[in-house]
Parts: structure tokens; sequence; C-alpha cells
């Protein structure tokens, strides 16, 4: 375990995570807060900046400020940084600007929202210190547009009435952090309801027959951005504290059964372009690569923080 443990200090952008995420020191210790500031001074992260989209498209993939947000966050880079305020502006803007407003949309009932949207921004905007009042705002919208059975979906066909994984996982993961934050129980009931869409199908499974739901989710990949994998998934309940649940047991055991034999685990596919930046899609930043066979330090990081909450490290 020393040697993994070395080779993932080897990427300073996964000091952060190394820290807290996996050898289980506190986030308010004077070690984390060390590693925070490794993970915001890294090559990468200055890449991922460097990188940004600067014409105000906040959502241009991948580079625009609300993604560039979601990976500082997801990195551990350390809260209230105020250089990073202008674009948390930006995001906000742009998911509460009037123009904006035309793709929300009411249809048999249910509103037809990519609420994943708004749900990393409230993520961000927490785990980052830069939440204020707009970020309790796209919590509330949130909250109205919760679909019954406990997700969100932007799917615009009338016959849809089921939530996507997809629009469902990343409004949990904010959810869960703002109750936290806050101690709003109805919002902690809001992420409880979401979570149980993953759960009773155990993050993988159709309910009808048990079958696998999408072979892209049993492929890890990171960063994930707005799609699901069961890394991400179990990464989400981990956080939220619902990995202790039995119905992630079938993921976890999935997820145990990838390990290389050298500790690691590998990204299997990856959601970014790392060449041909005019295109949707280019990525600044070259996160490990792809391959069934070699260790992805960043896959690994994630792996191993799940593993240790699930008392399987």
């Amino acid at each position: 375990m020393s040697q993994l443990i070395e080779q993932l200090n080897s990427e300073p952008a996964l000091a952060w995570k190394v820290a807290v995420n996996v050898l289980g020191q506190a986030p308010d210790s004077s070690a984390a807060q060390k590693a925070a500031e490794t993970t915001r001074h890294s090559p990468l992260v200055t890449q991922l900046l460097a990188g940004r989209d600067t014409t105000g498209h906040a959502y241009r993939k991948w580079i625009g400020s609300h993604w560039t947000l979601s990976l500082l966050a997801d990195l551990g880079c350390p809260a209230g940084d105020e250089s990073l305020r202008p674009l948390m502006d930006e995001t906000f803007d742009y998911w509460l600007g009037k123009a904006h407003e035309k793709h929300t949309r009411q249809i048999a009932g249910r509103t037809r929202r990519c609420a994943s949207q708004e749900g990393n921004a409230v993520w961000s905007s927490l785990r980052l210190g830069l939440a204020d009042e707009h970020t309790d705002e796209l919590v509330s919208r949130l909250l109205q547009w919760q679909w019954p059975d406990g997700g969100w979906n932007c799917d615009k066909r009338p016959e849809a009435d089921t939530s996507s994984f997809m629009e469902t996982l990343i409004p949990m993961r904010a959810l869960a952090l703002y109750a936290q934050v806050s101690g709003d129980s109805k919002v902690k009931t809001a992420a409880e309801r979401a979570a149980e869409t993953f759960l009773k199908r155990h993050l993988f499974k159709r309910q009808r027959d048990g079958s696998v739901m999408d072979e892209h989710f049993l492929l890890l990949h990171y960063p994930a951005y707005w799609h699901y994998d069961i890394l991400f998934g179990l990464k989400v309940m981990a956080e939220a504290g619902f990995l202790g649940d039995p119905r992630c047991k079938d993921a976890l055991d999935l997820l145990e059964s990838k390990r290389l034999p050298d500790g690691g685990f590998p990204a299997e596919e990856s959601f970014s372009r790392p060449t041909r930046p005019q295109l949707s899609g280019y990525s600044p930043v070259r996160w490990g690569g792809t391959s069934r066979n070699t260790m992805n330090l960043f896959v690994t990081v994630d792996a191993l923080y799940v593993l240790r909450i699930a008392g399987r490290a």
C-alpha cells in the first residue's frame, strides 16, 4: 500500500484526495489544509485555469467556468479562494439568467430540466467556499423540479416518467452537501429520495429483471463530468452517507473486481479529448490516459476512497 500511496502522491493535484479521502486525515487538519494548497498550486490545476474558456460561455464543454469549478472542487482545492469568485459569478449568472429559462419546460406535469447543471453549481460553490444567495436559489429550484420518483430528467417526451441517472446523481450530491452544511431537513429528505433512485436499482441494474441498465455504467472514468458510472455513483453515495446501504454491495463487488495486480484501478474510457481545442469536449489536461490494464491515478484515488468508506480498504 505504501508504494501505491507514493505513486498517487507523484501527482500534486491529488495531494488533498490522498490525504483526506485515502489516508483519512480530518478535512480541517493542518495536513489536509497543506495538501489542499499543494493541489491548488499544482501544474494540473494551473493548466485547468489557463485553458478555461474566457468568452463568457460558462458551460462550454469541458473548459467553461462551470466545469473548471466542478473539477477544482472535486480535486479538493481550498475553500475561500476569492480569485475564483469571477468564475463562480459567471456560472451563477449563466444558470440564473433570463436567456436560460427557455431550457426549463413543463411537460405532462413534470419539469424537464438538465438538473445536473444546477447541481454542479451548488456543489462547487459549497465545496469551494463561494456559496451565497445564488446557491440557495438554485437549491430552491432543484426542490421544485424534483420528480415523484425522487430524481430529475430533461427528456422532453411526454411519456417519459422515470428519472435519469445522469441528471439525478449530481443534484443528489449537491443537496446532500447542502443539507450537511445547513441542517435543512427538507433538503436532506430530498437527497434521500434521490438516493433511492439509485439504491433500488443497486446502482446499475434494471428493476424489472436485474439486468445491466447500460454497459458504460460498468466502466471506470475520470472525470465523469455529467456522465454516470458505478465509481461516480459509489463516490457520491460515500460523500452523502449512503454507502452502508446493502444495495451498494453489487456495485462495490464489481468495483473491487477491477483492481489491478499493482493495487490500482484503470480508466477504461474517457469523456474528454486532449487535442483539437476548437471542438466540444476538449480538455487542456490529460487525465492519465485510458487502458484496461494500466493504473490511472485519478480513478485509483477515488476507488480507494470508496473502498475505505465501505470498510473494504
